[in-house]
């Protein structure tokens, strides 16, 4: 007779075959937070909605097609969703490990942009690589790239600079701002002046919320707006659309033109708007209706029930940024800690630089509203941007199965 205890197979530990092992089992992530992603598809629904509403006559003039835009942005949104499959299955310790090499790729892209033959210029700026039939802007590339080093750099130094030691604390904060300045000057040279503000800002308060010396910080803080006031008024362009911001009534078909149409556009919407689709603004008096000035459009055809409910997606989505972002502090995972504040304050600002734009609340600046304007690198970018968030979010749940 057989012997049992020789033949049979000893079984598994149903438990411990559960458990995930570090860089292991992608299957036992869990589902990704909903309250990042429903937000996040309902400003990229809202923005496809309102890009068909706000590019069919100026598509329909150039192409002979109206739904020309919307065509390209819904494949630039499908390009979007599968980078971000694709960067969600990456672990954040390969990303921390990747931020110095990721560096270098943002100074190749914004020196390539630069150079005839590569870049492309456009309305006098030379911000996009042509690859092909596709347009890829450097500097949103650059500006994810360039986040991720700073959170590796802020986990590798966070002691250093929350000393009280004058000397190391400052050392460890100039190496980082000095790498911004040479980002900065390349941005300047496209020009992309806006891009500077937004990189330099997110940069900042990533800084902050590590616990930099606040003293430092002060300093730092007052050399950067004096900085950004100097090249404001070394630069006629930029001098006349901060003129133009204190008083476009003052040249309204000049100088004021662009904010003065958009303050119409939002003063027609009242309160439910004047319909989806019906616009008159869009139709050829507002510049880039679908672009930077896509806001002033919703808000003429959806009112301030529109407004309000893109600036509530845009703040739940900025509160649970953080809300992760301080889970993984908790745990110990300060490079995902770093990454996701500044991940939420890039959204964060961004949004309210173009909603502030689109008011006549601050100067005009190129740039888009996140998720939710016409462009092929942004949306994508940001895409990429949101799916680091969730793989920071689903490997602070699973904990210790997924190290940094």
């Amino acid at each position: 007779m057989l012997n049992p205890a020789v033949t049979a197979p000893p079984a598994a530990p149903r438990d411990k075959a559960k458990l995930p092992r570090a860089g292991e089992g992608r299957t036992a992530l869990p589902f990704p937070d909903p309250w990042v992603l429903i937000p996040a598809g309902l400003l990229l629904l809202l923005g496809l909605l309102m890009v068909a509403s706000a590019s069919m006559p100026i598509a329909d003039a150039r192409t002979g097609q109206p739904f020309y835009f919307l065509i390209r942005q819904s494949v630039f949104a499908l390009v979007g969703l599968l980078a971000a499959g694709l960067v969600f299955q990456v672990p954040m310790s390969r990303w921390r490990r990747s931020g110095p090499l990721l560096l270098l790729a943002a100074f190749a892209l914004l020196v390539l942009v630069l150079v005839p033959g590569i870049g492309k210029e456009v309305n006098g700026s030379m911000r996009w690589i042509v690859v092909g039939p596709i347009n890829i802007q450097a500097s949103e590339l650059a500006k994810l790239f360039t986040l991720i080093y700073v959170a590796g750099y802020l986990k590798r130094h966070c002691e250093e600079l929350r000393t009280a030691d004058f000397r190391t604390s400052a050392l460890a904060l100039l190496r980082p701002m000095a790498v911004l300045g040479v980002l900065a000057v390349l941005l300047l040279l496209e020009p992309d002046f806006g891009s500077v503000v937004v990189l330099m800002a997110t940069a900042l308060g990533m800084v902050f919320l590590a616990g930099v010396n606040l003293r430092q910080f002060g300093v730092l803080q007052v050399g950067t707006l004096l900085i950004m006031a100097a090249l404001i008024y070394s630069s006629p362009y930029r001098r006349e659309r901060m003129l133009g911001f204190l008083d476009p009534w003052a040249d309204a078909q000049a100088s004021g033109y662009q904010l003065t149409q958009a303050l119409i556009a939002i003063g027609r919407g009242e309160w439910f708007g004047v319909g989806l689709g019906a616009s008159v603004q869009k139709l050829f008096y507002l510049p880039e209706s679908y672009t930077d000035f896509l806001f002033a459009v919703l808000a003429e055809e959806l009112g301030l029930a529109g407004i309000l409910s893109v600036i509530v997606l845009f703040v739940i989505l900025v509160w649970r940024t953080f809300e992760i972002g301080r889970r993984a502090e908790r745990l110990g995972k300060e490079f995902s800690a770093y990454l996701a504040y500044g991940i939420g304050l890039w959204f964060g600002l961004q949004a309210l630089f173009n909603i502030g734009v689109n008011m006549g609340v601050l100067p005009t600046k190129g740039l888009t509203l996140p998720l939710m304007s016409y462009g092929g690198s942004s949306l994508v970018v940001m895409c990429m941007a949101l799916a680091l968030l969730l793989r920071i979010d689903v490997e602070t749940r699973v904990g210790a199965g997924h190290e940094e």
